[in-house]
């Protein structure tokens, strides 16, 4: 499964079209995006993250996708240009797709497969059942910035609610845990 997880083609927010194995032997967090959310916020830590620790062979790749209350409408131009601009992000931004139901992208149909649990999961998921919002099968992706650790062996070493930060201490043990090993 290593190898297929990082064979899905994807689409760069260019149009180039790619595969995340430019990325192998590296940490990857997949992390699925949204412009128009409580927690797009959280492109200033993951930024922040990604400067800290791109050095040590840690990667960002996001992946807009407006699946949860239309929070990404944008073009990805309009994306692009928005979190360089808002946000100073300098870390990869692909072309937007689907992370749930019925047109999830095979990349997130891979990821979801390989860590059906989040770490983190429960606050987030109550907040939204309390304001009324289905929240769907606890393993399909639950809302915005959702995150898929990919250690360097290529395989899902974790999974993180999109309320649990860059800056979490869970979080941050299961990143530097993976960049430790060797290549």
């Amino acid at each position: 499964m290593s190898d297929k997880l990082l064979d899905i083609p994807v689409k760069r927010a260019d149009g180039h079209e790619t595969t995340l194995s430019d990325y192998r032997g590296e940490v990857i967090l997949v992390v699925n995006v949204a412009s128009k959310c409580g927690l797009t916020v959280q492109y200033e830590g993951l930024e922040k993250l990604y400067e800290d620790k791109r050095d040590r062979g840690f990667v960002i790749a996001a992946f807009p996708a407006n699946d949860f209350k239309g929070q990404e409408p944008g073009t990805d131009d309009e994306i692009v240009a928005f979190c360089t601009s808002t946000y100073d992000v300098k870390f990869p931004i692909f072309s937007k797709i689907s992370v749930k139901g019925e047109e999830k992208h095979p990349l997130f149909r891979q990821l979801t497969a390989a860590a059906p649990e989040a770490i983190g999961e429960g606050p987030m998921r109550d907040r939204l059942n309390g304001h009324g919002i289905e929240t769907g099968d606890k393993g399909e992706v639950l809302w915005n910035f959702e995150k898929f650790l990919i250690g360097r062996d290529g395989k899902v070493a974790a999974r993180f609610a999109p309320d649990v930060t860059a800056d979490d201490q869970r979080f941050l043990a299961v990143v530097d845990r993976e960049l430790a090993k060797a290549n």
